[in-house]
């Protein structure tokens, strides 16, 4: 894995292969560690199959006798395998990968989180849509089979702390119930309003965590007391929650546009946890999305995943996710060696393309004795920071129906303004 070697060491794949009994009885041409990181890289090289990867893994490696492989022999090793030892290096690299003072990760002492959803596409074989089913639209059954991925994410560094996946019928709220186990007191979960039903929210209040949630303006909860804030004090079934109402206005240089978001939380003190202050942090709910774009845009490319099975899938989506949370710790170790740096300004393009670079040339492989937390990887993304964070809105654009054969002439024009925001908390009129 070239550099990243030393975030997923050789040391890290034995313990995930010992405990999950994935060690091979007899020397093979390719052992499970070899595997191991041939699953790590492809996840890297989405383009490639699994042969092209192995000639990059082993492209730098002249003075090294490297075994000769087959396509079938590379299938025949990820079969052996199997998807369980995956799944234990996740669970082993999984995690926030902040420090106490990493900028921007913790809101008032509370690490912050969010959990949301996505699709993945897999391929289209009999065994696959038997299983998952397709989309159906008014033409029948049309694209590709999909699996649902439900992820909790840091939202100060975009690392993954646990995920879930499965049959897309099941939907994302069953594979977040999954996910109750990684939250813990200390914690603030920001969810949207896919995941503001009353078992769920009881469920992540029982976890000790804090959650603030955006609910729709079809519910009504009761007004049981007002807070100085603005906000009040309701209840949902058996769990006491503070409601916030607020108006939200939106300038630009194109105009103006203003809407009305309704958000609860559990942080009952409206002294520590102003209702403003509150408001301003749930736009970090939207740093998943950013994980899930550099999973699905900068790392896949929008392809389609690989395995024509379902264990290897699960194989495969377990190495995507290890590979992705090595890149993340790539960056919040680099950024942490610079004071007041937020990993948010660290580039995933940036470091995917120096790791891909250092898998080729073999480089840093076998550490150092003295240990670098910057790297190569880290280097070249100090080396090209992004700007702080502007406050931005991308106008969604209105699909109108048209005739399916000429949606190919059609073009629309996006354009990403900067945003000023304006917060108003609303106070309800009901009378508690």
């Amino acid at each position: 894995m070239g550099e990243l070697t030393r975030i997923v060491p050789f040391e890290m794949v034995d313990a995930a292969l010992v405990e999950t009994g994935a060690v091979q009885q007899r020397l093979r041409k390719i052992p499970a560690r070899v595997v191991v990181y041939l699953l790590l890289a492809a996840a890297l090289f989405d383009d490639c199959g699994y042969l092209a990867v192995w000639r990059k893994l082993t492209a730098s490696l002249e003075a090294i006798p490297v075994a000769k492989v087959t396509g079938t022999a590379l299938w025949n090793a990820r079969t052996r395998l199997g998807a369980r030892p995956m799944q234990a290096l996740f669970d082993l690299l999984r995690g926030p990968a902040t420090a106490i003072r990493t900028t921007g990760a913790h809101f008032k002492g509370l690490l912050t989180v969010a959990i949301d959803g996505t699709c993945l596409d897999v391929p289209d074989s009999p065994l696959h849509r038997a299983r998952l089913g397709g989309i159906t639209n008014q033409y029948g059954t049309s694209g590709y089979p999909q699996i649902c991925l439900t992820a909790l994410v840091a939202c100060g560094t975009r690392a993954v702390l646990d995920a879930a996946f499965g049959p897309r019928s099941s939907g994302e709220t069953a594979y977040a119930k999954q996910l109750a186990r990684s939250l813990h007191a200390g914690m603030i979960v920001l969810l949207d309003r896919g995941f503001s039903g009353n078992p769920f929210l009881t469920a992540v209040a029982g976890t000790e965590a804090a959650f603030l949630a955006r609910i729709s303006a079809a519910r009504k909860p009761p007004v049981l007391a007002r807070f100085d804030d603005g906000s009040h004090l309701s209840r949902f079934g058996g769990l006491e929650v503070r409601i916030i109402e607020c108006e939200i206005t939106i300038i630009t240089s194109q105009g103006r546009t203003t809407g009305l978001y309704r958000l609860a939380t559990n942080l009952l003190d409206h002294h520590r946890y102003p209702a403003s202050n509150l408001v301003s942090l749930y736009h970090e709910r939207w740093e998943v999305e950013s994980a899930y774009f550099a999973i699905k845009k900068s790392m896949l490319g929008r392809r389609v995943l690989r395995s024509q099975t379902w264990a290897g899938i699960t194989q495969e989506v377990y190495a995507l996710l290890s590979a992705y949370q090595a890149l993340r710790i790539a960056i919040a170790d680099a950024t942490g060696t610079t004071p007041g740096a937020d990993p948010d300004r660290g580039s995933f393009s940036v470091a995917l393309r120096c790791a891909r670079d250092q898998i080729v040339r073999a480089a840093g492989i076998i550490a150092d004795s003295v240990i670098d937390l910057a790297g190569t990887i880290g280097r070249a993304v100090l080396d090209h920071l992004m700007p702080a964070r502007r406050l931005r809105v991308s106008p969604r654009a209105v699909k109108r129906p048209i005739s399916r054969y000429a949606y190919k002439s059609l073009r629309v024009d996006r354009h990403t303004y900067t945003a000023t925001l304006n917060i108003k908390i609303l106070t309800p009129t009901t009378k508690p």
